[in-house]
């Protein structure tokens, strides 16, 4: 039954895609979400006196996956809200923040501990219509208690954190019997960075640098992704070129990340030869990056209304000659993967992601691809030039740290193909447009090397950002990596994280 889409369905439109829930129809749509667990929660937020929430609903006829957005509002003039955590656990995570941030409170939530905040700004709930000043001594962080064996002498604790290896700020704490997890928690907000308050009173060209440096790592993803947010508020999509553009961008980004990630998980394992050569590609792809775009990691080259550079007259040229480097030893990283008896032995059947984990949190990229869930945006929920471009979505079942590195390689051959097929489509013609001032509204989703990327935006009649949210595909990572680590050895901890690779600088709003 698709009992929520209905609810929702059944709402008024007040912006492309967006319902307005009445307070009793929000009411009714935890016991709805029960009937329905196909239906994805991808973020919840907030903004003064409102609540949004962006569901992905899947079409059962297509093996792969094909997903529309669904985005529900309802006013919260007391400031308290029917929570959807009961019926989806993701939702926890975006209430505490809405808490936070915004003050409105979750009725009949999972948890009500803070997320973001943690006693050391100078107001709380920064975003709401009356912030409060806040002082005295910050409190302590509460982790929750692990059921029947908190008296137990041979349970203690192992905090990590929160300056963690790899620059993610974030206090880990982990329950153990032994050398066994009991329960893995992650507490974050060390990186809070304020994004939605310096976005707000900014153009959507002004905004784009602060997208850009919201996860450096993905920041092409997340630059398109609020791009087609903002296209879509003013009706005006970006031009041919500079969609063709935006996709050897973005895979080249997503090669450069997958070969890290690839590296990195070996290392984990006890294999330095495969980070130090991926390494070595990886950095053969930033200089090309350089030569085609002025620019490593692509800051700022993705921009609403197209890029803000054209690639240059050796480019192309430059760029083809770095995917076949590349090409030419993924056999050796291939024939190393599935012969090196010490890697297997450390890979296969470790950092499993459960299935169920994976379908309730909704978990994308190779974390949900490896385990069952087939869905990818350029597919799923396509946008230029992704319709045009030929590619497959390779998938695996075992949702170990093997099928997540094998997944990464055979990604990487895709993202070679569709770079190569978007250079070869190009022809001349602007690659950026002015986005008029006006009034709108929009959504944008983009699939990053980690899963889903989605932006949602409100203009004022002088076309300037009223509210806005950004979901990295990292939301549901984290919840997935303790899920991964129960009843699992500690040792192997880093090697789940560098498999899982969730980002705390995409949530650390």
């Amino acid at each position: 039954m698709n009992a929520a889409t209905r609810l929702i369905l059944a709402a008024p439109l007040v912006a492309p895609g967006r319902h307005l829930l009445e307070a009793s129809a929000w009411a009714a749509l935890p016991a709805a979400l029960r009937q329905e667990p196909e239906l994805d929660l991808l973020a919840l937020w907030a903004e003064p006196g409102m609540i949004h929430v962006a569901f992905l609903a899947h079409d059962d006829r297509h093996e792969l996956g094909r997903g529309r957005l669904l985005l529900a509002s309802t006013p919260v003039p007391a400031g308290r809200y029917p929570a959807l955590s009961p019926a989806r656990p993701m939702a926890a995570w975006f209430e505490r923040t809405i808490a936070d941030l915004w003050g409105l409170l979750a009725e009949g939530g999972t948890d009500g501990r803070p997320w973001l905040d943690h006693g050391r700004w100078p107001l709380a709930r920064p975003l709401s219509a009356r912030p409060v000043a806040q002082g005295g001594e910050p409190p302590q962080p509460v982790f929750l208690p692990v059921e029947g064996a908190m008296d137990a002498e041979d349970v203690f604790q192992y905090p990590l954190g929160p300056v963690l290896p790899g620059g993610n700020p974030a206090h880990l704490r982990a329950h153990l019997r032994g050398g066994t997890v009991l329960r893995l928690e992650a507490r974050l907000g060390y990186g809070h960075k304020g994004l939605f308050a310096l976005m707000h009173g900014k153009s959507p060209r002004a905004a784009a640098r602060l997208v850009a440096r919201l996860a450096g790592d993905a920041t092409v993803a997340h630059a398109w992704a609020f791009a087609l947010a903002a296209e879509a508020a003013t009706n005006t999509p970006a031009p041919p070129r500079a969609a063709l553009l935006r996709a050897v961008m973005a895979e080249a980004e997503r090669i450069g990340n997958h070969l890290l990630d690839w590296g990195e998980t070996c290392a984990a394992a006890g294999f330095g030869w495969a980070q130090a050569r991926s390494l070595v590609l990886r950095e053969r792809l930033l200089h090309a990056n350089e030569l085609a775009f002025g620019q490593r990691l692509l800051l700022d080259r993705v921009v609403p209304g197209g890029v803000s550079i054209d690639i240059a007259a050796s480019g192309a040229e430059a760029m083809l000659e770095a995917l076949v480097v590349i090409e030419e030893e993924l056999p050796a990283f291939q024939s190393v993967h599935e012969t090196h008896a010490g890697l297997q032995d450390r890979i296969c059947a470790a950092a499993v992601t459960p299935a169920a984990a994976v379908a309730l949190l909704a978990a994308g990229g190779v974390a949900g691809r490896s385990a069952g869930r087939r869905f990818d945006t350029r597919q799923g929920a396509p946008y230029a030039p992704y319709p045009s471009l030929g590619f497959s979505v390779p998938g695996h079942a075992t949702g170990d740290a093997d099928a997540r590195l094998r997944l990464r390689l055979q990604e990487i051959v895709e993202s070679l193909g569709l770079i190569r097929a978007a250079l070869a489509r190009l022809e001349p013609g602007p690659t950026l447009v002015s986005l008029p001032v006006q009034a709108g509204e929009g959504t944008g989703m983009v699939e990053s090397h980690r899963g889903e990327a989605l932006h949602w935006l409100t203009l004022d009649e002088a076309g300037l950002i009223r509210a806005c949210f950004a979901r990295d595909a990292s939301w549901p990572l984290w919840p997935l990596l303790e899920a991964a680590m129960q009843g699992q050895a500690v040792a192997d901890l880093p090697l789940c994280r560098a498999s899982l690779n969730p980002s705390s600088h995409g949530v650390d709003l």
